[in-house]
């Protein structure tokens, strides 16, 4: 049976951090080895609470904070908004979903936190582009758990194999083949598009150039 949706996932191929050059400075103004700064940021328990909603997002950036040394909220949030100033939404895979919504139904199904309902419309204008949005921190769930694929299918109203998830992390795609799912591992958006030619058409040639 032919696709009838496809579901992206957002940190990584939505939304990229396009150049590191913010964050190696605040590497070096806070004295931590290169390279390091993600990991003290996103590879902690923390994040696996605020990932479901155990912690809301500002508990969460609290944590954050005073691990590196962040001692006032005004600290902590002219630190975040440096490091988050080089994250900018993907206006080329934008446009190639708007040119998939006349044919197949678009999903969204992402670990974020308590506040992505907010950010997709206030921050990145992205929300319209969605028939279903599934995020971790909502639903109590993160991929690779199955069963919040189960979710964002069940919205689509599309069994496993009628759909193409497409994530930038292994072993959220692994998840999806292992359910069934037709599934594509982002790296960029041109390559992107190569690879979709062997699930979907375009109603634009332009598009599946």
């Amino acid at each position: 049976m032919s696709i009838g949706a496809v579901i992206f996932d957002l940190g990584g191929v939505l939304l990229r951090t396009t150049s590191q050059e913010v964050r190696s400075r605040l590497e070096e103004e806070l004295g931590l080895a290169p390279g390091t700064l993600d990991e003290r940021i996103w590879g902690t328990p923390d994040w696996k609470l605020a990932e479901v909603g155990a912690i809301t997002y500002d508990e969460y950036w609290k944590r954050v904070g005073a691990s590196l040394g962040l001692s006032t909220p005004e600290e902590i949030s002219a630190f975040r908004e440096q490091y988050f100033s080089e994250d900018h939404v993907d206006q080329e895979l934008v446009d190639l979903i708007g040119q998939l919504r006349s044919r197949y139904k678009i999903g969204l199904l992402s670990n974020a936190p308590d506040r992505l309902g907010d950010w997709l419309e206030e921050n990145w204008q992205i929300e319209h582009l969605f028939d279903a949005v599934v995020y971790s921190a909502d639903v109590g769930l993160a991929k690779p758990d199955p069963r919040i694929y189960h979710l964002v299918l069940s919205e689509l109203e599309v069994k496993p194999h009628q759909s193409l998830f497409i994530d930038d992390t292994p072993e959220n795609v692994e998840a999806a083949v292992a359910l069934g799912m037709k599934a594509l591992p982002f790296t960029d958006t041109e390559t992107l598009k190569d690879e979709l030619r062997r699930y979907v058409v375009w109603d634009s040639p332009e598009m599946g150039r």
